[in-house]
């Protein structure tokens, strides 16, 4: 039976923020997969539970992570802090899923040392969080190989310059979370953070200089982030394997709340994919 356990870390930004990890405890020593959220994403959103059984049932301990400004509370399982959904930005998000990395390979007390084996350290990123396991696997040596899930290959094509000007000027942007009917303020800290980091945030350039093994997914029929982004990532890093599934959407056939007790189809086969290709990555290590 899969092992389950939940803690808080603290956010070098102020906020602690949840984590938790699954396995199988069987006593080997097992790789680590960290799981990184969406923008408007957290994680017990929709089958990430299932997901995260799925994957310690093939041998892995799996880790995923409230971003600590995504909105969602400590001990909270939805959006309920706009205030911290406002002042979000992709340097604290980095930083979060440093601190996640510096736990999870400094020995965690809430995980037996005999199930856990982080000298293999993978990431595996969707969406918004697609793009953020990229810069963080081209700055951390850490890694030892990275799988993006629908990612998105830029950051720098976000904002018009008319909606940079407004926003500038108003000091606030709102954008629709659809599930919820909520407006979400995005604080015009997030484009100063962008604009004063962004070497830093430049998705394409750390792609470029990615050497560990790489996995691009994508669902040819995304909705929200359109299949070219995984055409630009790989041209990016011709290396990386791309793995296109032909009815994927952008969620891999979930919603929130997901009421099924199995994956979709679709996110069944971007978990069989990344398992294989993580279980090839160690072999050839």
């Amino acid at each position: 039976m899969v092992q389950k356990t939940q803690f808080l870390l603290p956010s070098p930004h102020g906020r602690n923020f949840a984590v938790d990890a699954r396995w199988l405890p069987d006593g080997q020593p097992k790789p680590v997969v960290v799981f990184v959220h969406g923008f408007k994403g957290f994680k017990d959103w929709g089958y990430f539970n299932l997901l995260a059984d799925y994957f310690a049932q093939h041998g892995f301990v799996f880790v995923k992570l409230n971003l600590s400004h995504n909105g969602v509370e400590p001990d909270g399982d939805d959006l309920t802090n706009l205030e911290a959904f406002g002042n979000n930005n992709f340097c604290i998000e980095l930083d979060d899923v440093k601190t996640v990395l510096d736990y999870v390979t400094s020995g965690p007390k809430e995980i037996p040392a005999e199930e856990i084996d982080a000298s293999y350290l993978f990431l595996i990123g969707h969406s918004r969080g697609g793009g953020l396991a990229v810069l963080k696997a081209a700055e951390d040596e850490r890694v030892s190989g990275l799988a993006t899930w629908a990612a998105v290959s830029d950051y720098d094509q976000r904002w018009s310059p008319e909606t940079m000007e407004t926003w500038q000027k108003t000091g606030v942007q709102y954008v629709l979370n659809g599930r919820t009917g909520q407006q979400m303020p995005l604080y015009y800290q997030l484009a100063e953070n962008f604009l004063a980091n962004k070497h830093r945030l430049d998705i394409p350039k750390a792609a470029e200089k990615l050497q560990m093994p790489w996995l691009i997914i994508h669902g040819e029929k995304d909705e929200t982030l359109p299949v070219q982004m995984a055409h630009d990532l790989h041209f990016c890093n011709p290396y990386a394997e791309l793995f296109l599934i032909p009815e994927g959407d952008h969620s891999f056939g979930g919603r929130h709340p997901f009421a099924g007790q199995e994956l979709p189809d679709f996110t069944k086969a971007a978990a069989q994919k990344t398992i294989s290709f993580f279980q090839e990555t160690i072999e050839r290590a």
